[in-house]
């Protein structure tokens, strides 16, 4: 079935959450305990308003259903949705900073379908229209082959602290756009 790609509006936000609580909980159960995964959401993986309002944030429709969304800040968050952020987001520097990738979730029925991959081509394109040269963004474990595919490097393994107390490891990779085309 076909499917088209859009910039999310804030009306989308109840739609979101139950495509990302759905992805969590289907397509992390191998990497991540059910307590890790109810510990991320709502603070780790949920709705981030600041890139809907930025207009950085992209869905992927079909009939009607959001069936994935991913997309890219000019802030300086690399993870965490609304509720898990306490303080401002500042703004980067093209020239100086990193633009970040985030908040990528697929609806399980429609896993390696091409979606993650045209959300992330799209967000390459306004990346380097916003004048960045390289990207960084934290993976979830099994975002890592994903990102891996496309010319992201690992640089760093760590674990985010959760809000009951346990911790998800995650892997902070980055890409540099100067020597990567889409």
């Amino acid at each position: 079935m076909a499917w088209s790609l859009r910039l999310a509006e804030d009306g989308d936000i109840p739609k979101l959450e139950t495509l990302i609580g759905r992805s969590v909980r289907e397509l992390q159960s191998a990497h991540y305990s059910p307590a890790q995964m109810d510990g991320a959401l709502g603070s780790v993986f949920g709705a981030d308003r600041q890139l809907i309002h930025d207009r950085t944030y992209f869905v992927a429709e079909q009939e009607g259903d959001l069936v994935a969304c991913g997309g890219w800040s000019k802030r300086t968050s690399l993870f965490g949705s609304d509720s898990g952020r306490a303080t401002e987001d500042a703004l980067l520097d093209p020239l100086r900073d990193a633009a970040r990738i985030r908040a990528f979730f697929v609806h399980p029925e429609h896993a390696r379908c091409g979606l993650g991959r045209a959300i992330l081509f799209a967000c390459e394109a306004a990346i380097r229209a916003a004048r960045f040269r390289s990207i960084e963004l934290v993976a979830t474990l099994p975002g890592v082959p994903f990102y891996q595919a496309f010319a992201y490097e690992t640089s760093e393994s760590y674990e985010v602290p959760l809000v009951n107390g346990l911790s998800l490891p995650v892997m902070r990779m980055s890409k540099n756009l100067g020597s990567h085309e889409p």
